[in-house]
């Protein structure tokens, strides 16, 4: 019977070990970015330096153009609105605007919540929300606005219930689409825990689905935020709205070109502060907190 063969030491040979290498620590091998490297890498940034792009290409156009009455120039209209903010004319449009846009938001949300955990119970309510969905989401909110008129008086009833009507479909759609892309393991260990009707949807379905619903609730705030303007512009007047939109169409019949981009620039910027405040934080402290996005 052979003996096995001997083990080889896996000890380094003194001879071949370099003398005082175990001694000596590693040294770092990370080095500081520069500033600018720094800076770039910080999104809020980037963002910046293309905003401030884009308002030197409105300058350098508006002063080759030279006719302030059709179009100003970036300063021209700055100055504007830094006016219309300190005597408080900007402000109360917004006030005014804001609260219209909350409601009818708030309740298409509700609404849409409603339908999509009723057709997540049966196929006869899938079924009724797609068909529903097939039909009025492609309808423009403001086509409504006339029949609104109509059914809810010249009042701010009609214009909550275009808002509505653009906000229900594009959140119940994109929630819809986030429940049935809930993996199936999920459901039924949901299932397995004994969790049926509402509780079912709050505590599997909700978080499971939730970039896709957050993904909704941000195309129906841009459906609403445009529909309220719109809305404003056409029938200001009859609706006594006298919220921004309104007042984009007092400046203009007045030929205030610069107060009528001031109140342009001042709809981009509620946008881009819902966009880069509320909803990325929203974002932050949820999917991406949670892994279910980058």
């Amino acid at each position: 019977m052979l003996s096995p063969a001997p083990r080889r030491s896996t000890a380094p040979r003194p001879d071949f070990e370099p003398a005082g290498i175990a001694a000596e620590a590693p040294e770092a091998v990370e080095t500081p970015l520069p500033v600018l490297r720094r800076l770039l890498n910080q999104g809020w940034v980037r963002r910046g330096i293309i905003l401030a792009a884009i308002a030197c290409l409105w300058e350098l156009n508006a002063r080759l153009l030279d006719n302030p009455l059709l179009f100003p120039t970036f300063l021209v209209t700055f100055k504007a609105l830094w006016g219309l903010m300190l005597d408080g004319t900007l402000p109360d449009r917004i006030g005014v605007s804001m609260q219209v846009l909350l409601f009818g938001y708030g309740a298409g949300i509700v609404l849409a919540a409603i339908m999509t955990s009723l057709a997540v119970g049966t196929r006869w309510g899938a079924d009724v929300l797609s068909t529903l969905t097939a039909m009025f989401n492609p309808l423009p909110a403001i086509a409504l606005l006339p029949l609104a008129l109509m059914w809810f008086g010249l009042g701010t009833g009609s214009i909550v219930f275009v808002i509505i009507h653009s906000v229900l479909w594009a959140v119940a759609l994109n929630t819809l689409a986030g429940f049935r892309a809930v993996p199936d393991a999920q459901r039924m260990a949901g299932q397995n825990y004994g969790l049926r009707g509402l509780r079912y949807v709050a505590l599997i379905l909700v978080p499971a689905a939730l970039p896709s619903i957050v993904s909704g609730l941000k195309i129906g705030w841009a459906f609403a935020w445009r529909t309220l303007i719109a809305a404003e512009l056409i029938f200001g007047v009859s609706a006594g709205s006298g919220g921004l939109g309104w007042f984009i169409f007092e400046r203009r019949n007045a030929l205030e070109t610069a107060d009528v981009f001031a109140g342009l620039m001042t709809v981009i910027l509620i946008g881009l502060l819902v966009e880069g405040v509320v909803f990325r934080t929203l974002e932050a402290r949820t999917v991406v907190r949670w892994g279910m996005q980058r």
